[in-house]
């Protein structure tokens, strides 16, 4: 069967569909998705086969894929994000490696996915870093993308201490705050990770904020 794919950019693709089976669609409407996988370089058909599970066969909407090396002491270690948007679902997938250890006489990775509804994400939040805010225009890429993303799963209580309207005021008024979403958050920079990469986070961001709209498509409230 034929499949018309609308592409944006080598990095992402809009299927228009597909009723074939899982690998099908991840081979076809995923086609992209994988191109990006390989292109991080790490574990590709491990990474690829953890997320062909996880998309069950749905179309491939939207997608970052981010390689986030670090060292660790003195060892180089990598770590993965994936997150992949379908017509119904979040998808979102972690990948690590190992060095030996007790348990493991080898090098190990592991390979996490987690498939939200799109009706249980609470929040997008998107934030930008601009250089010289006075000459900026609209239009222009930031120079840092921060997006996180809340379902419910993860949060985080930000606590101070209160206080009251009277400057003099010294008694124990408790404490103050703030209870938020923290499943997911993804940095990255024009500097560190290019210019493409920022601007295919916003795209995502724009694509997951569509879709979990009110009135978006495939979202329930």
């Amino acid at each position: 069967m034929a499949h018309d794919l609308r592409v944006d950019s080598g990095l992402w693709a809009v299927p228009a569909w597909c009723e074939d089976d899982a690998m099908a669609e991840l081979r076809t409407s995923g086609e992209t998705l994988r191109q990006a996988i390989e292109r991080a370089g790490y574990y590709p058909g491990l990474v690829s086969d953890a997320l062909e599970t996880a998309l069950a066969g749905e179309a491939v909407r939207s997608f970052v894929v981010h390689h986030e090396p670090h060292f660790d002491r003195e060892e180089l270690r990598r770590h993965v994000s994936v997150l992949v948007l379908t017509p119904t679902r979040l998808v979102v997938g972690h990948s690590d490696d190992y060095p030996a250890d007790e348990a493991s006489p080898q090098p190990y990775a592991s390979v996490s996915t987690e498939a939200v509804p799109l009706r249980r994400v609470t929040s997008v939040v998107i934030s930008r870093t601009v250089t010289d805010p006075v000459a900026y225009r609209a239009g222009e890429q930031p120079s840092d993308v921060v997006l996180s993303v809340g379902w419910g799963t993860v949060g985080r209580i930000d606590l101070e201490p209160a206080s009251c309207a009277d400057p003099e005021c010294e008694a124990d008024h408790g404490y103050t705050g703030a209870v938020s979403s923290d499943d997911f958050s993804l940095r990255v920079s024009a500097v560190a990770e290019g210019g493409q990469v920022v601007a295919q986070v916003l795209r995502f961001a724009r694509d997951l904020s569509g879709a979990t709209a009110s009135d978006g498509p495939g979202s329930v409230r």
